[in-house]
């Protein structure tokens, strides 16, 4: 029985001394056609074709020999070593890498990718990884049949981005082409391929401390739901105290499409765009929309503002994680329910409008959380009263189905 197995990277390069002495003692060697197709892999070699990774690991764990795993690129970079070392096959694994596929493509491009987002896109993962390019500047995607190039442009529809689109990469035919997102559809794409996505404007500038896009900048102020500011509305729906209320119920993160449907002075949408979330702004004021971005460019975030009157907008929208309603009462709630989002969060002036909006969440499938808030902005000065607000805060969860 193998309890050690050794994961070799490839990148088209040639085989390192390591790999080359690994490779030559192997009695298994388990990868795609085009790494078992190598010359360096031992004609007397069992050959195991990659498929289900869970399946290969077993075979490997039971094999008496010396086995050895072929991948493209950094095998533990969103690769085999993460399977390989799960408790249940108990194998050790020595892993001889190579360059990633998306440091490579980043290269080809000749672009710094520490400040860039990198996500896998299949078939399970296809619309998260879509979200993360709304909503981040700079963005890898690992992508896969059905979740190529095009694809993820169809899905962008209607958000301007940049592809850079890295084919075969490690072979003869490596590819790099540039396109904008529109142009992106009316191609067909070679397998395997690393899209970089480009677009928009970020706070962060250069020579940042952590990879990726870390959540606060110095640029930036610290903390979330902060006043809006005295050239802002002050309506009762953009309290502070309330928006940090409902971000606390809406929990939106990375990957998620938030929709923020009368999104008023924007401060909310730019609050949830913070944590990571694409977001689309709606509203049916053109004012507003402009407060939006304006809100958007001043916490250095990106996020889609549409004009236009709920509900009837929202059916050209993609599907939402997580629904903030700024107004429009029950109809909108009805609308918003109907798409199936995991949780709708509101607000309500008084009790009969709250009653009539949790039934409508509760008749579509939710589960209704109700909180009445009241807060007392005081004046540090004296600590007299300044502003007094009351309001409902309704919060829906969808209800998985029962098994």
């Amino acid at each position: 029985m193998a309890d050690r197995v050794t994961v070799i990277g490839w990148d088209g390069s040639p085989l390192t001394a390591a790999a080359r002495s690994a490779l030559s003692a192997a009695t298994l060697v388990a990868g795609a056609a085009h790494h078992l197709a190598l010359p360096e892999v031992p004609p007397g070699a069992e050959r195991v074709r990659l498929g289900s990774l869970d399946l290969a690991a077993r075979r490997i764990a039971g094999h008496r020999g010396s086995p050895v795993v072929l991948a493209d690129g950094d095998p533990g970079f969103f690769g085999v070593v993460r399977t390989l070392r799960a408790p249940q096959h108990g194998l050790e694994v020595e892993v001889v890498p190579a360059v990633s596929a998306v440091a490579a493509a980043f290269a080809r491009a000749g672009m710094p990718w520490d400040d860039a987002q990198v996500v896998v896109a299949h078939s399970r993962t296809l619309r998260r990884a879509v979200n993360v390019c709304r909503s981040h500047p700079k963005v890898a995607v690992l992508t896969s049949p059905g979740a190529g190039p095009a694809e993820l442009a169809l899905l962008l529809d209607g958000v301007h981005r940049t592809f850079v689109i890295c084919e075969e990469l490690g072979t003869a035919r490596a590819q790099v082409t540039v396109l904008t997102s529109d142009k992106v559809a009316d191609h067909s794409w070679r397998d395997p391929n690393v899209v970089i996505v480009v677009g928009g404007t970020s706070a962060q500038g250069g020579g940042g401390w952590a990879a990726g896009r870390e959540p606060g900048y110095p640029s930036q102020p610290r903390g979330w739901a902060l006043p809006a500011g005295e050239d802002r509305p002050t309506a009762e729906s953009e309290s502070p105290r309330l928006r940090a209320a409902q971000l606390a119920r809406l929990g939106p993160r990375l990957g998620d499409l938030v929709w923020d449907i009368g999104c008023g002075s924007g401060e909310l949408s730019a609050d949830a765009a913070r944590f990571g979330a694409a977001v689309i702004a709606v509203d049916g004021d053109p004012a507003a929309c402009s407060r939006t971005d304006a809100a958007a460019r001043r916490h250095g975030v990106l996020l889609q503002t549409v004009h236009g009157r709920a509900p009837h907008v929202l059916e050209r929208l993609p599907e939402p994680d997580v629904v903030r309603i700024g107004g429009g009462g029950v109809p909108v709630v009805t609308a918003c329910a109907d798409r199936r989002p995991e949780r709708i969060v509101t607000h309500a002036s008084t009790r009969d409008e709250a009653e009539s909006i949790g039934a409508a969440l509760a008749e579509g499938g939710y589960a209704v959380e109700c909180a009445l808030l009241q807060s007392v902005e005081l004046d540090p000065g004296d600590w007299s009263e300044r502003e007094r607000s009351v309001v409902f805060l309704l919060a829906g969860h969808r209800r998985e189905p029962a098994l």
